[in-house]
């Protein structure tokens, strides 16, 4: 009978632990002391210190910092008008000196070292293979909305358009781990999503799937990267299991869409969209994470086995 409930209960532990993962991400500048988190989760917090560590593989307030810390890293190289003391402070450290310790400590070197390395705006320590050399146009559509074209080698092209998206509702199935190209790890997880979709009546023609991608792989180690494969969903539709639930908020993103025929084209994509169209654009990396929403099914008939897909970025002027 015991062995019966173990499922159960590691679910309804993954989808508490990811709870506070979500609430994390979207309150870095806030309060995330101990208390709040635990009250988050719904544990007890003689219990919840332990629990997450043991989940997560990191205590609550190292992961706090990482994630700080990361953000830190990412704005060192994307926003070069800001300090290292201005972006320190605003990653909520209450000095220079704190701050300087804790970004050697992590990365090894100091946050101006750190900037001077990794000079390339949106990428860091990422060169564009050959593959993925090419032209870019800049053009406008018939609706006035701006459009870049990027012509690439290996039978590539992105369209890149910067728009606002909507605020989404997502649930959601996560992987905590290495995942860049492991085309395995993804079916397994939109395997997942589906059945627990497909019967609650939650896949329709209006449904949309995504990809959303936490972390920088260039600054978080392989084994800390966290992505979501999601489903667009009611908002009245409630987390079970391990599908977790979360809203991803409205902003303003750059868009590139191009056709996939193998799974090692989406890094030689993403490539391209962040070393040779962002610097030439305007834009900068805002704050969020990168996505990808899935716009074609490449098993049906009429696709040939091609991914239409949508790589959006969150975007700021420079």
């Amino acid at each position: 009978m015991a062995g019966g409930t173990m499922p159960s209960s590691r679910d309804e532990y993954i989808q508490r632990i990811n709870r506070v993962l979500d609430h994390i991400q979207t309150h870095l500048d806030e309060d995330l002391s101990l208390p709040v988190l635990a009250r988050v989760a719904c544990f007890s917090l003689y219990h919840f210190h332990r629990i997450f560590a043991a989940v997560v593989g990191e205590t609550p307030t190292q992961f706090v910092q990482r994630l700080r810390l990361e953000r830190a890293a990412n704005r060192l190289c994307s926003d070069p008008s800001s300090t290292v003391t201005e972006v320190g402070m605003d990653a909520g450290f209450t000095s220079p000196a704190a701050f300087s310790r804790a970004f050697r400590g992590q990365f090894g070197m100091s946050a101006t070292d750190w900037r001077k390395r990794n000079r390339k705006i949106g990428k860091v320590d990422g060169k564009p293979g050959k593959a993925t050399q090419g032209g870019l146009l800049h053009a406008r559509s018939n609706n006035t909305v701006p459009v870049w074209r990027f012509a690439m080698r290996d039978n590539l092209a992105l369209d890149v358009v910067v728009r606002e998206l909507e605020t989404l509702q997502l649930a959601y199935v996560r992987h905590i781990g290495p995942y860049q190209g492991d085309a395995q790890l993804f079916e397994g997880l939109i395997g997942r999503l589906m059945a627990w979709a497909g019967p609650r009546g939650l896949l329709t023609r209006d449904t949309m799937m995504l990809s959303i991608y936490h972390d920088n792989p260039e600054v978080t180690a392989p084994e800390k990267l966290r992505v979501s494969m999601c489903i667009t969903v009611p908002d009245d539709t409630a987390a079970e299991g391990e599908v977790g639930r979360m809203e991803l908020s409205a902003g303003k993103y750059a868009m590139a869409r191009v056709e996939i025929t193998s799974p090692e084209q989406y890094g030689k994509a993403w490539e391209a969209f962040y070393g040779q169209w962002l610097p030439q654009s305007g834009y900068q990396p805002g704050d969020g994470p990168a996505l990808e929403i899935y716009r074609s099914d490449p098993n049906a008939p009429q696709c040939e086995g091609k991914h239409v897909v949508d790589l959006c970025l969150p975007v700021r002027p420079l």
